[in-house]
Order: C-alpha cells, then structure tokens, then sequence
C-alpha cells in the first residue's frame, strides 16, 4: 500500500473528525447560555468540562489552539475556530 496516500487518508480523517466536533461545540454555545459563556471566557475549560454529559474529541495541538481562542461573540469565536480548523487542515496536508 502506498504510505504517502495511506497518511493523506488519515489526515482526512482527522480533518474531518476535527470539523464534527467543532461543530459540535458551536452548537452547544448556540443552545446553552452557561456554555457560550464558559467557552468565550475560558475555552480550554469548557471543552474540557464538555456539555450536557457530551465530550468533545480534540487532538492535544486543537485543544490548545481553541483554548487559545480570545473572542466576545459567539460570531467571533467561529471566525478564530474556522481558522483553527484551516490550520489544522494544512498542517495535516504538509505531513
């Protein structure tokens, strides 16, 4: 099996898996006011603590990188979490 389209199958993978539970996690601050609170004020906390018993699986690089997030709107946050994920998404390409 060819290992370079072996790693770029993986790296799509977790690409995508990244992407899912990004969403996720926006849609917990969507539905819940304590969670968007937790998540502009501390993000490394709330995706930690999770949400309504749910856990968020992120890599230890994508939780850092959230949890280095500094946003006041929910508006905000996305914009730096959709950047997080292109980054993610190039760094997983280069390798």
């Amino acid at each position: 099996m060819n290992t370079k389209t072996q790693k770029s199958d993986v790296g799509s993978m977790s690409a995508s898996r990244a992407h899912q539970e990004y969403s996720r996690i926006l849609t917990a601050a969507v539905i819940n006011m304590q969670f968007r609170q937790l998540l502009l004020t501390n993000p490394g906390k709330a995706i930690e603590t999770g949400y309504g018993g749910e856990v968020f699986y992120l890599a230890r690089e994508e939780k850092k990188r959230v949890a280095a997030i500094r946003a006041t709107t929910l508006a905000d946050f996305a914009s730096q979490l959709n950047q997080v994920l292109s980054q993610s998404a190039v760094a997983l390409a280069a390798d």
